[in-house]
């Protein structure tokens, strides 16, 4: 379920927005988006975990509040953002 740490590092340089980052909210959304999609795959097979549903729930709920933090704070950082993750289809 949980994402390697190479994963996360491919994410960090990818949606990185300067040398040392990796707390922006670019990196977080993107990090965050790789784990639901993980967690979507698991919970496909365990219908019953509702542990990790609630996990999910939550990851859901963090990262619709970086969303709205991005959209507010930069509008075309987030446009970049959604297109490239593929989310709001």
């Amino acid at each position: 379920m949980a994402i390697t740490q190479e994963r996360k590092q491919e994410l960090i340089n990818q949606y990185k927005t300067h040398d040392n980052d990796t707390g922006s909210a670019e990196v977080q959304i993107a990090v965050l988006t790789e784990q639901i999609t993980n967690l979507n795959e698991h919970l496909r097979t365990h219908k019953q975990d509702h542990h990790s549903r609630r996990g999910l729930l939550k990851m859901v709920g963090k990262r619709r509040h970086l969303l709205n933090y991005l959209r507010n704070k930069d509008i075309t950082r987030y446009r970049e953002i959604i297109k490239s993750l593929g989310l709001r289809r």
